[in-house]
C-alpha cells in the first residue's frame, strides 16, 4: 500500500515539475514578446519625434531663406545666403533621417557592431552576479552600522 501511495506522488511532482516547466516556458516567451512590442513602441516614438522636429527645422529654414531673399534684394550682396550652407546640410539630416533611409543605415550598422564588434557594448566590469549584488548589500549595512552619520554611497 505504501508503494502505491509512492508510485503516485512521484508521479502527481513529476506531472507538477513538468506543468511548472511550462508555465515558465510561456512566462519567459510572453516576456519577450512584451518587451519586444515595447521597443517597436519606442522606436516608432522616435520616428514621430524626428519627423516632428523635420517640421521645425523646415519652417526655421524656409524662413531663414525668405529673409536671406529679402536681404540680398536691399543689399544686392551674396553674403547674406552664407548662413544657409550649414541649415542646408542640418535640413538634409533632418530629412533623410525623419523620411529617407537613415534609419535603415543606422540599424544595419547597429547590427555589424554586435556582430563584429561587441566589445564596444559590454557593461564595465561585467554583468552584475546575484553574489556581488549581496555583497554590495552586506558592505552597505556594515557602513550604516559603523558610519551612522555619513550618507549612503
Amino acid at each position: 500500500m505504501g508503494n502505491y501511495f509512492t508510485l503516485n506522488m512521484e508521479e502527481n511532482i513529476k506531472h507538477n515539475q513538468d506543468f511548472i516547466t511550462e508555465m515558465n516556458t510561456i512566462k519567459i516567451e510572453r516576456q519577450i514578446h512584451m518587451r519586444n512590442k515595447m521597443r517597436e513602441r519606442e522606436f516608432a516614438l522616435e520616428i514621430a519625434k524626428q519627423r516632428e522636429l523635420f517640421f521645425w527645422y523646415g519652417s526655421f529654414y524656409l524662413t531663414a531663406i525668405t529673409w536671406a531673399v529679402i536681404g540680398y534684394k536691399f543689399k544686392k550682396n551674396l553674403s547674406v545666403f552664407k548662413p544657409l550652407v550649414p541649415l542646408t546640410f542640418i535640413m538634409a539630416y533632418q530629412t533623410d533621417l525623419a523620411y529617407g533611409s537613415k534609419l535603415h543605415r543606422i540599424l544595419v550598422e547597429a547590427e555589424h557592431i554586435l556582430q563584429f564588434e561587441p566589445e564596444l557594448v559590454q557593461i564595465p566590469l561585467g554583468v552584475p552576479t546575484a553574489a556581488s549584488l549581496d555583497l554590495g548589500r552586506v558592505e552597505s549595512e556594515d557602513q550604516k552600522k559603523y558610519h551612522p552619520l555619513l550618507p549612503p554611497l
